[in-house]
């Protein structure tokens, strides 16, 4: 079988233990991005299985359409980036593992590096120490804070065991069933979105990018956030009015905001709106992947 692998930007894959299942196969790793449709046809036209990690790569029906010997479409958790229409009228089967049970512990950790690093902040004390600068400020201790918890699935659930072991009060913000859960694992639940942004030090966004959620952080919410709160987004940058976040960290409130998502990625623009902040803490979207998941 022809099997390609898209998206692996450090050649990863040859080196973990799972690579040998491939054997037999001819297998082409691409280590470079590209979302363009006609290079995209170019690269996969004999293509019979195409290995996607997560959503890097969008394949829409005007793909599909063009790749004719694509049998199956192979990928980890959740799949809003394929054209499943068009897959089942093509009749290429799309196999997704989506974890059933076990959190992304990924994600999970780097969301609390995140949140550890900005409060402490471990990067802009790195880069003046490498100028030769003797501490530039003094950050903020977690204990007896309260982590909010935006979204209380896997992932919210298991960041909000992290706060606890840190000594942090943790109260969630969801739809009704998840706040029940929340309840029934002994966090608090806030009695309004409103209450949930004015009352938390930390907010940490745990949800997926469905229609319902796109944009459900809006600039009003934030501006309800203290002067020394923290805005996390390990989740999608999306669920985020566009420009809300960058406009609120202007105006003080957050003060800080630490992210790990982009509105397009990959994104390589030095001068964007959130990477100007010295109190922001970005990384790569590299929550999700780690040689372990």
């Amino acid at each position: 079988m022809k099997i390609a692998i898209l998206d692996d930007y450090f050649d990863t894959l040859r080196t973990l233990p799972c690579f040998q299942k491939l054997k037999g196969h001819e297998v082409t790793v691409w280590n470079d991005h590209v979302q363009d449709t006609d290079a995209l046809a170019a690269r996969l036209k004999d293509t019979e299985c195409l290995v996607l990690i997560r959503e890097r790569t969008t394949i829409q029906a005007a793909l599909l359409d063009r790749l004719p010997r694509l049998k199956l479409i192979s990928q980890r958790s959740v799949y809003p980036h394929i054209d499943i229409e068009a897959c089942t009228r093509l009749g290429v089967i799309v196999s997704s593992s989506q974890h059933i049970g076990t959190p992304s512990y990924a994600a999970a950790e780097l969301t609390w590096a995140l949140i550890l690093a900005a409060a402490r902040q471990l990067p802009q004390q790195m880069a003046a120490l490498k100028a030769g600068k003797w501490q530039i400020g003094v950050g903020m201790t977690l204990r007896e804070k309260t982590l909010g918890i935006f979204g209380y699935g896997r992932i919210g659930a298991t960041v909000a065991g992290y706060g606890k072991a840190f000594g942090m009060n943790v109260m969630a913000w969801a739809r009704e069933e998840s706040l029940a859960r929340a309840r029934a694992d002994g966090y608090a639940t806030a009695g309004s979105k409103a209450e949930f942004f004015e009352t938390c030090d930390v907010i940490s966004l745990h949800m997926r990018l469905v229609p319902a959620t796109r944009h459900i952080v809006k600039t009003e919410d934030l501006t309800r956030m203290r002067p020394q709160a923290m805005l996390v987004n390990t989740s999608r940058a999306p669920l985020i009015e566009p420009g809300a976040l960058a406009a609120a960290l202007r105006a003080g409130r957050p003060g800080y905001a630490a992210v790990d998502v982009f509105e397009d990625e990959p994104m390589r623009d030095p001068d964007f709106p959130l990477l100007r902040f010295e109190q922001v803490v970005a990384t790569p979207h590299i929550g999700y992947v780690t040689r372990e998941e």
